[in-house]
C-alpha cells in the first residue's frame, strides 16, 4: 500500500456502497486499485497518462472517474457515508460555509478560435446551401459540457473555477457546488446549504438543517441573513464595515446590530 492509498479500514467502510458489475459488460477492474489511482492523481496533479503502472491502465482509471462523476456515483457514496456517520453521532452540525478559487490550467481555455467569416448576402447564402442536408450537433460526452459545464470562467485571478463548500464542525464536507470563478460567494449561499441532504437510517426525511452556521463577511448581506432567519438557523457572520456605517446612519430606523459570537467565529 502506497502513501495516500486507502487504508484497510477505509476500504471496508467504502466497499459495501460501490457499484457491482451486472456481468453483461465484462468485469470491473478492482475498485480499490482504481480509486487509489484517482486519489494519487488528485493528490499529485500528474496527467492521467503518467499514472504509475501499479494502478492499472490509465485510461481505465480516467474513464471510471469520469463515469462516476457524470452519473452521480461519487455523490451517492458521500451521502451513504454521511448517513452512516450521522447515525453514529459523528457529524457536528455546527456548519461552516466558504469558497475557494482554483486556477485552471492554461490549456483549459481550449484552442484559439479564428475570427468569424463575413456573412454573405441572403440570396447568396440560400443558393449556396439549398442542396445541403442539415447536420446534427454532436452530443457532448457525460461529464463535459464546455466551459460552463466544467465550471470555468474568468475572474480577477484569470481563468478559474470556484468551489463552494459546506462542512461540519469537524471540517468534513457536507455539500459542494462548482461554479465559474467569477461567481460571487453570496449567490451560492442558499444553493450550497439546500444541497445538504444527510439520509437517516430507515424511514424518514434526510436531515437538511444545521444547528448553527458560521461564515465570513462575503455572506454578510440581507438576503443571506433573512434566509437563515426564516429557517431558524443560528448564525455567526461578521458585519461589513459599510453595512454597519449605513445602519448607524439611520439611527433607530437602522435596526439592531446582528448577533455575532467572536469566540465561535475564531
Amino acid at each position: 500500500m502506497g502513501r495516500g492509498d486507502l487504508s484497510d479500514a477505509e476500504w471496508e467502510r467504502l466497499r459495501p456502497f460501490l457499484p457491482v458489475s451486472n456481468r453483461r459488460c465484462g468485469r470491473w477492474r478492482d475498485h480499490r486499485q482504481v480509486i487509489d489511482g484517482i486519489l494519487y492523481r488528485v493528490r499529485t496533479g500528474v496527467q492521467w497518462r503518467d499514472l504509475p503502472e501499479r494502478f492499472g491502465p490509465w485510461k481505465t482509471v480516467y474513464e471510471r472517474h469520469r463515469l462516476w462523476s457524470a452519473d452521480g456515483t461519487w455523490e451517492r457514496l458521500l451521502r451513504q457515508i454521511q448517513a452512516e456517520a450521522d447515525a453514529a453521532g459523528e457529524i457536528d452540525w455546527g456548519v461552516s460555509v466558504d469558497s475557494s478559487i482554483v486556477r485552471a490550467h492554461q490549456h483549459a481555455a481550449g484552442a484559439r478560435t479564428d475570427p468569424p467569416p463575413v456573412p454573405p448576402s441572403k440570396g447568396d447564402a440560400a443558393a449556396e446551401h439549398q442542396d445541403e442536408t442539415p447536420v446534427a450537433e454532436p452530443r457532448r460526452p457525460p461529464g463535459g459540457g464546455g466551459a460552463g459545464g466544467e465550471g470555468l470562467g474568468r475572474s480577477r485571478g484569470g481563468f478559474t473555477t470556484k468551489l463552494h463548500l459546506s462542512a461540519d464542525g469537524r471540517c468534513r464536507p457536507l455539500s459542494l457546488i462548482v461554479t465559474p470563478g467569477q461567481r460571487a460567494d453570496c449567490t451560492q449561499f442558499k444553493p450550497v446549504l439546500e444541497k445538504i441532504r444527510v439520509p437517516r437510517p430507515g424511514p424518514g426525511r434526510p436531515r437538511k438543517r444545521p444547528d448553527s452556521l458560521a461564515a465570513d463577511k462575503a455572506y454578510s448581506n440581507g438576503p443571506c441573513r433573512e434566509y437563515l432567519r426564516r429557517r431558524g438557523i443560528q448564525h455567526t457572520i461578521p458585519e461589513k464595515a459599510d453595512s454597519q456605517t449605513a445602519r448607524l446612519r439611520k439611527g433607530s430606523g437602522g435596526g439592531r446590530p446582528p448577533g455575532f459570537d467572536e469566540e465561535r467565529y475564531k
